[in-house]
């Protein structure tokens, strides 16, 4: 196995040492706090208002991050309004800044959303390599976008910044694998931590119930957000 294929494995299931070492089984209809969940001994602040801040912890190279964002996609248009949604791209070593860096930069450009399942499709369907800067400037290129505009703001100083800002975010919400969501600043989840009691299904079906998980958790935080009112 290769050392990449070992980091991979490492950082998509570095939260199932937790979760196993909790007794309770995972009840994703009436998700338990330990279980299906954790909640951060220190609280991070929000910047969304009156809506609840649903974030993603993802690396583009990790498969299980690109099998669940069509369902967490769809998950998000139906939350609406409910919720301020965004993605953090994590970088466990320091090879992972080049794909931070295209993330922020393609969001910057207002083409994240677009290009990010593409992205997604490139690495682990067609089997691309985009995780330096070289590669991803032929990715782009093929893709179509500019190339000088895209290269001013890859090397900008406000998309480094940006960089950093993830890499801040990654520890104080105590990221230890991908995918994974912060709910409101307080709650954290992932199909791996919901999986655990569901080991022997289809990944799909960890995913689901991570989303209901999810669904339990924003109406738990807006309730709370309602009684600070």
């Amino acid at each position: 196995m290769r050392f990449h294929q070992k980091l991979l494995a490492a950082v998509s299931f570095g939260v199932l040492a937790f979760t196993a070492s909790v007794g309770a089984s995972a009840s994703p209809a009436n998700p338990q706090a330990g279980t299906d969940y954790r909640v951060l001994e220190q609280a991070q602040p929000t910047d969304s208002g009156n809506k609840v801040e649903v974030t993603e912890f993802f690396w583009f190279d990790c498969p299980h991050c690109a099998a669940w964002d069509p369902s967490l996609t769809a998950w998000v248009k139906k939350q609406g309004d409910k919720i301020s949604f965004k993605k953090v791209p994590v970088a466990f070593r320091d090879s992972f800044v080049p794909q931070q860096k295209l993330y922020y930069t393609l969001e910057a450009m207002g083409r994240a959303d677009e290009l990010t399942p593409k992205i997604f499709h490139a690495i682990h369907v067609e089997n691309q390599r985009i995780n330096t800067d070289k590669t991803i400037l032929a990715y782009i290129e093929k893709a179509g976008i500019d190339k000088q505009k895209f290269l001013d703001l890859y090397n900008s100083f406000g998309i480094q910044t940006k960089a950093r800002r993830a890499a801040q975010l990654q520890e104080a919400y105590k990221v230890d694998g991908v995918p994974m969501i912060a709910i409101d600043g307080r709650y954290v989840t992932s199909p791996a931590v919901v999986g655990v009691a569901l080991a022997n299904q289809p990944e799909s079906m960890q995913q689901a119930a991570a989303l209901q998980v999810m669904d339990h958790l924003v109406a738990k935080a807006a309730a709370e957000k309602a009684k600070k009112k």
